[in-house]
Formats: structure tokens, sequence, C-alpha cells
């Protein structure tokens, strides 16, 4: 039987939606780093040719250096780039930041599957005061996460009540098949105290809704929105065991096959996503969101080529964001040394209503690599008129206009640079290479 437009529309939406909703995220927590740089007392910022991101180091206060690691593991989160959220995580631990470094680096812990990790961590969540039923609710996901189901009944249901409590039972029950039962922990998790737990409980809650406006609906399509909004809720190895069964059972599920991908892209199991990615592309070779994440698919298998091909398909099919894919492209013309392709990628991003640093970055240094230095200082200066109260921009300017042989244009940069945040050792080291 051929699935209804009206029942794989929501889930396609709801994969575009969440797109759109990790790139305001992006943005939100951009702008909280932006500012908790501008009020740090001491910096380090290091500019690596070699790459498109302006790394920033608090030195002084521990605690600003551990809120600066937090923010950039979420930035990193948000992508699902979680190997560089576990270290930026880890950092945020090192630099003193307690219980909330601590939980964060457990969430991406869990997300790359290190259940070694985990359990390290939760001791340490335990020695600095942890609440009993935040642990609780961690040590049930990884349980739920090791399949021993019977371990995670018990430990839930000795434990006293909590939204943690009720959140956890919620999702045993969904593994279990038991949705009325899962609805009423939900119901009590969205009552309860937990602001986070009680959005991702509307979140799993939202699945069962959509589920009930259709009455002629498979149990199979419940499965496949109730695993969607796992994925959302960053439960994605709880959910794909819910996939295989639904993949396994009708084959042309397409939109069971992108969120099987995306779990899997999400997970670092890069292979096994290009085999789900593929079988979603073969249902349906036009629509962008699956090329776009089997691009992906292809960038971390290393095929490089397929990867470009794919991305630029789904640009050419009006993916967005916009600046995600592009970003993308160019960074892979560049990694084969196809320079003027990247520069015309960045240079689109650059113009873009949500241009980052970061795309300014990518152009100035991709032209510099090019010996295309005037253009490289010209771009720098569109950075700071775009970034003006942005002491990285001004750095940026100084570092174009050496390259491009503007000494004074370079010293003025510099200098504003460090007037903005007097600790910034990269402008300072630069403009001792001017006076030597």
């Amino acid at each position: 039987m051929k699935l209804q437009v009206r029942i794989i529309a929501p889930v396609v939406l709801a994969i575009i939606c969440a797109g759109t909703l990790a790139t305001f995220l992006w943005w939100q927590l951009s702008q909280s780093t932006l500012l908790l740089q501008r009020s740090a007392s001491e910096q380090e910022v290091t500019i690596d040719t070699n790459s498109d991101v302006i790394s920033t180091t608090v030195l002084t206060d521990p605690r600003d250096q551990a809120l600066f690691h937090l923010r950039q593991g979420d930035m990193l989160a948000v992508r699902n780039e979680w190997a560089g959220a576990a270290a930026q995580y880890e950092q945020a631990v090192e630099a003193g930041g307690g219980l909330p470094a601590l939980r964060k680096m457990a969430q991406a812990q869990l997300q790359r599957r290190d259940m070694k990790g985990v359990q390290e961590t939760i001791k340490k969540m335990k020695k600095e005061g942890a609440r009993a039923e935040d642990l609780l609710l961690l040590e049930s996901i990884v349980a739920l996460r090791k399949g021993e189901l019977v371990q995670t009944k018990s430990l839930l249901e000795n434990a006293d009540d909590s939204p943690q409590k009720e959140y956890g039972l919620s999702l045993l029950s969904i593994i279990e098949g038991n949705h009325t039962a899962a609805r009423e922990h939900l119901d009590n998790v969205i009552n309860g105290w937990e602001p986070v737990l009680r959005t991702y409980a509307r979140t799993l809650v939202a699945a069962y809704q959509e589920f009930e406006l259709f009455s002629e609906s498979q149990n199979i399509h419940l499965v496949t929105l109730l695993s969607r909004a796992l994925a959302q809720v960053q439960e994605c190895e709880l959910a794909l065991p819910l996939l295989i069964q639904v993949t396994q059972t009708k084959g042309d599920y397409r939109d069971a096959w992108i969120v099987q991908g995306y779990c899997e892209l999400s997970t670092e199991r890069p292979e096994q996503a290009l085999a789900s990615l593929e079988q979603a592309y073969n249902i349906d070779p036009q629509k962008p969101e699956v090329q776009y994440f089997l691009g992906r698919a292809y960038e971390e298998t290393g095929d490089l080529a397929n990867a470009n091909t794919f991305f630029r398909y789904a640009l050419a099919n009006g993916f967005r964001p916009e600046s995600e894919i592009r970003r993308s492209i160019a960074k892979i013309e560049y990694s084969i040394g196809n320079v003027s392709e990247a520069l015309q990628q960045y240079e689109v991003l650059t113009s873009l209503p949500d241009a980052s640093l970061e795309s300014f970055h990518g152009y100035i240094t991709t032209s510099v690599e090019a010996g295309k230095t005037e253009e490289a200082f010209y771009m720098a200066q569109k950075a700071v008129e775009k970034y003006p109260d942005d002491p990285s921009a001004y750095e940026l300017l100084g570092w174009a206009a050496m390259e491009a042989d503007k000494i004074e244009e370079a010293r003025e940069a510099l200098e504003t640079a460090l007037e903005m945040s007097p600790f910034l050792e990269g402008a300072k080291d630069k403009l001792k290479q001017l006076d030597d």
C-alpha cells in the first residue's frame, strides 16, 4: 500500500523545521559566545590560516573559561559534531565548570556511545554532589541503551517520584510498545518542575497527537513518528532499533530511511548511514533533504567527490539553510585544491543576510592561499563593517592587511582590536611582527 502524503508530510516537515531550528540555535549560541568573549578580562585569539574557524580561549577567570567552552561545545552539538563538542565539554570540566559541564559531557558521551566514559562521568557527578534524580535518569538511559530493560524498570520503579523518574519510565514504555503508559508518564513530566524534560516530553507527546489525527494510520506510522521525536530529543540510540523494525517491515518507507540515516550519522555510524540514505535516495532521488544527508554520509566516509555531487544536488533543489550547505561545498572544494570554486561559495556566504564571521574568515584565508591578498583585504573590511563590535574582526583585518603589505592599515586594525580587548595575544604577536 502506498503511503499517503498526509502521513509522510509531517515527518519530512519536521526534519526541515529541525534544520531551521538548528540554524537559529547556532545563531543564538554564537551571539552568547561573542558576548562572553567581550566580557572576559583576558583572552587569546588564534587565527589558523588553514581553517575557517576562529579559536578563542579565555585565560584569566576559570568560570569564564568554563562557560566559553560550554558555549563552544553547544554550538558544535547543534551541528551534531559530537566529537568536537565532547572535547569542548571536557575542557569546560577541566576549567572548573562543575556539574553543568559534567552533564554536558555525559550528553556528548551518550551520543558517541561512549558508555565507559558516561559511567566515569556519573562517578564524577556523584562526587560533585549531583541530585539523585539527575543521576537516576542518566543511569537509566545507560541501562536502556544497553538493552537492560528489566534492570531499567527496577531502577526507576524503586526510585523516589520525580520528573526524571517519569521521563525514564516514558522512554522505557515507548521501547516496550506500551503507549498508554508512555502517555501517562509524559503527562506527568509536562506537569513537573524540570523545564528541559518538559520540552522533551512535549516533543514526544506531539508524535502521539500527530498520529491520532489520522484514524486509518497503521502502527508502523506511529513508530516512525516516535522515532523522529526520539531523534529530536537526542535519543537516536533508542530510535534506531525501532526504525530498523520499520524499514525491515516496509522497505519503501522513505521517511523512515531518512530518520534512520540521520540517527546513524548523529551516532557516528557513517557507513550504516550511507546505506540507509542510499535506500531513501533510491525511493525519492529528488528530495533535497535526502541529497543533503547523503552528501554528509559520503563526506564522513571520505568520498569527497560524491559528497560534493550530492551537496550540489541539494543546493540546486532548494535545500535550506543555504548557508550550511554552501559551507560544506566550500570546505570540500578547498580540501581538494579547487580554490577558485571554494572562493565562489564563500563569496555567496558572505553576502547572505545571516553571514557569520566564520564565513568571512573562510573567504579571507582561501584568498590568501590563492595569492589574492587584495581581495582578502577587501573582504576583511566588509567583515569589520558587519561586526564592528567584535575584536576578532579587527584582528582578522589586521592579518589580511599584513598579507597585502598594507602596513599602516594593519597596524591601525590591530591596535583597534587591542583597544577593544587589551589581552589579545594574537594581535600582540602581529603588531610585534610589524615592528621587527
